[in-house]
């Protein structure tokens, strides 16, 4: 058995930390522009990043063998999802806008996992340079940046496949092409075709250059950091209504959206994701609409209020706009609840995702008909495809480990003094990449995470990883029995 290949490792780490160099020009040249003083800060980071980059890459990494084992493409996910969020709280650090290292972590490892939690209480009082790069790390976290690797890294070979298994943990992504590479750079095509349109869509609705460029890249990146702390609405209402329906198609699988561009629609209905996805925002939208009506807000608000806020749980997006009047229980159920599921597999939204729900349910379902006709054999189908049982195994083993980290997270968040209704909830809602949830505000908390403990925010910061990579890659690396396969054993005397 050939060793650990720690080189490859390292050599991906070290071009992934060149190309986050590389994507510091963008708020350097902008700090300049401006004249925010910020430029000496990024210059620093970016020539620190490119040296541990190079360092990487080249040192640690030269000569690595491009084949990759499933067992080391965990060990590659993680490294990737904890070293770029390291080294990219570098500029919070520098420009002064964090106060400590946890705050720059905090605030870097919520951008790249696109959850939006921040410590920064006024977001418009930033400079154009730093609210940028919040808003690029979110942009580059969103898609997946194993993806990146991919499409970049075409000698990986046969390691590529488990390096897009590893981004898409669980959920059995689709591919777009028979080439892998091809499929991944289709994805980022579409990715990027997407954050342009509703770029430049927000610009001529008359929304400023960085303010445009931000929610954009946070929109379908499904990120939720504003630009302003009075929420999305801030941009005016035909901006918000734009931003809307694009929260919408981003919480929808990227081959869906695929689909789309290209003008495939004939059998885009029978996809059972897409159906069960837009079924549920339309019933969850009419649900909290009549209980929004019912406490004696106006109607036309309750709509308004109930497409907004549910296209912003679903997706994961966690944006927020003022509340009405009268909040309603029902709808704080539904959006914990919809906050715990999250958005479509293969899309940018976290949770637990459309696809595993689906299975469960189908499961549950033949299940309960056997104990009544015990001789019918049944398959769970999804889009007319069977499911093999190990991984159905596999969806019932996250779900449940989900649901643990959430009750785990939610007491270390208690014992940090926070109530049980408010801790539970932001477990839930930095897991599933959501943060910042209306819901914690309406339920009498503080959504103010400048004020929470260290301890506090560490643990969020780990809840925000393992909502990212999906919790099967960061388990295995911490798992004894992983680590009895890789150390060698003891020889005898």
């Amino acid at each position: 058995m050939r060793r650990f290949n720690w080189k490859l490792i390292a050599q991906v780490t070290g071009v992934l930390l060149l190309y986050l160099a590389a994507g510091l020009l963008l708020p350097l040249v902008l700090s300049i522009y401006e004249r925010d003083g910020m430029q000496f800060a990024f210059a620093v980071s970016g020539m620190l990043i490119l040296m541990a980059g190079l360092f990487l890459r080249n040192m640690v990494g030269g000569k690595a063998e491009y084949r990759l084992r499933q067992d080391e493409s965990y060990w590659l996910t993680v490294a990737a999802w904890v070293v770029m969020p390291l080294f990219g709280a570098l500029p919070y650090l520098f420009t002064g806008v964090t106060q400590s290292f946890t705050d720059a972590l905090f605030e870097s490892f919520s951008g790249f996992t696109t959850t939006g939690s921040s410590v920064i209480r006024h977001p418009e009082e930033l400079p154009p340079s730093i609210l940028a790069y919040r808003a690029l790390t979110q942009w580059v976290g969103g898609l997946g940046l194993l993806l990146f690797v991919v499409a970049l890294l075409r000698r990986l070979g046969l390691g590529a496949g488990s390096l897009y298994e590893a981004e898409f943990s669980g959920t059995q992504q689709r591919k777009l092409h028979p080439r892998l590479a091809q499929s991944v750079t289709r994805m980022w095509t579409i990715y990027g075709l997407l954050t342009a349109t509703l770029w430049g869509l927000l610009m001529v609705q008359g929304v400023g250059l960085v303010d445009a460029f931000c929610t954009a890249c946070s929109t379908v990146s499904t990120g939720g950091f504003t630009t302003h702390s009075e929420g999305i609405t801030a941009l005016g209402v035909h901006p918000t209504s734009t931003v809307t329906v694009f929260m919408f198609f981003s919480g929808v699988n990227v081959a869906i959206l695929y689909r789309l561009f290209t003008l495939r629609w004939r059998h885009l209905w029978r996809d059972g994701e897409l159906r069960t996805y837009t079924l549920l925002f339309v019933c969850s939208v009419a649900l909290c609409t009549t209980a929004f009506f019912l406490e004696g807000n106006g109607f036309s608000d309750s709509l308004h209020f109930s497409i907004f806020h549910i296209a912003s749980t679903m997706s994961t997006c966690g944006y927020h706009m003022p509340v009405p009047t009268h909040w309603s229980f029902v709808v704080s159920v539904l959006t914990f609840v919809l906050i715990v599921i999250g958005a479509s597999a293969g899309s940018t939204g976290g949770g637990i995702k459309l696809r595993r729900i689906i299975i469960m349910v189908k499961y549950i379902a033949n299940y309960l008909t056997r104990m009544i006709h015990p001789n019918v054999v049944f398959h769970v189908k999804v889009n007319n495809e069977v499911v093999e049982s190990d991984y159905i195994n596999k969806v019932f083993a996250f779900v449940f480990l989900y649901i643990v980290f959430i009750i785990g997270g939610g007491f270390v968040l208690t014992m940090c003094g926070c109530s049980i209704p408010n801790a539970v909830c932001m477990a839930a809602a930095n897991i599933s990449n959501l943060g910042p949830s209306p819901l914690i505000n309406t339920m009498g908390g503080s959504l103010d995470y400048a004020v929470l403990p260290h301890v506090a925010k560490w643990t969020l910061t780990l809840l925000m990883l393992a909502g990212r990579v999906e919790l099967f890659a960061l388990l295995a690396v911490v798992s004894p029995a992983y680590w009895r396969l890789r150390l060698p054993k003891a020889r005898r005397g």
